[in-house]
């Protein structure tokens, strides 16, 4: 059982934009001025933000290798009356990026956090791919090492609703060469990359159709697949 709300500071978990800057909420702007203190997963580019939207705020590192010894710290600031934001590269803390251990102990220790929304690449990718939105499943980043990957992807397949998968480009034609030997070649697939940016791309088709006319590509950017396992999608499946 969580332990009672206290007074204190407050913590908000800040949504960035996930490639234009020009996605950032007049809210999020608001918060980050109004705090003492910023957290970022990656210092450098957030002062990139920062200095777009003229906030000029101290800041901080958090990220995946000193999450564990930061957490105690940045609740017993919070506790102390500190305004703290956590914010991650692009999009929101906790999907995909740090955050969950941050929003976990703060909740047992009677922090309540304040998430402040905005653009996320998951909810962008949903819609964009053109593929049954009524119900979806995140994967995020599929394991590396071949066992787990390929129990994973035997999952996906088995799901009953369209699936989103975070991938790096560097893996992303081995993913695709997978899912189409896995869910087969007439599988439905998306392909969104660089979503929100200058060279912002979709492609669409079946898995074979996709898997062959990018073989021989060398993608670069963010990228984010959103498969259905289902071959057939009727009109009625988009939950209008």
């Amino acid at each position: 059982m969580s332990a009672p709300v206290i007074p204190c500071g407050t913590l908000y978990l800040v949504s960035t934009p996930i490639g234009n800057l020009e996605d950032m909420t007049f809210r999020a702007v608001n918060v980050l001025r109004s705090c003492d203190v910023i957290f970022a997963e990656d210092t450098r580019r957030t002062k990139i933000l920062l200095a777009r939207y003229e906030i000029s705020r101290r800041l901080e590192s958090y990220h995946s290798f000193n999450e564990h010894g930061r957490t105690p710290e940045l609740l017993a600031r919070v506790k102390a009356g500190e305004k703290i934001a956590l914010v991650t590269d692009a999009g929101t803390p906790c999907v995909a990026d740090p955050g969950f251990l941050l929003v976990r102990e703060a909740v047992k220790a009677g922090i309540e956090p304040q998430i402040i929304p905005g653009v996320s690449s998951l909810t962008f990718a949903v819609a964009a791919s053109a593929l049954p939105s009524d119900k979806f499943a995140f994967y995020g980043f599929l394991p590396v090492k071949s066992g787990r990957r390929s129990a994973r992807i035997a999952e996906i397949a088995a799901e009953n609703k369209s699936v989103v998968i975070f991938e790096s480009p560097y893996r992303l034609s081995k993913l695709l060469g997978e899912l189409c030997e896995v869910l087969g070649p007439e599988a439905h697939v998306a392909v969104i990359r660089e979503a929100t940016k200058i060279h912002e791309e979709v492609l669409r088709g079946s898995l074979g159709e996709v898997t062959r006319k990018t073989a021989n590509r060398s993608w670069k950017g963010e990228c984010v697949v959103v498969v259905s396992p289902q071959t057939v999608i009727s009109d009625t499946e988009s939950g209008d």
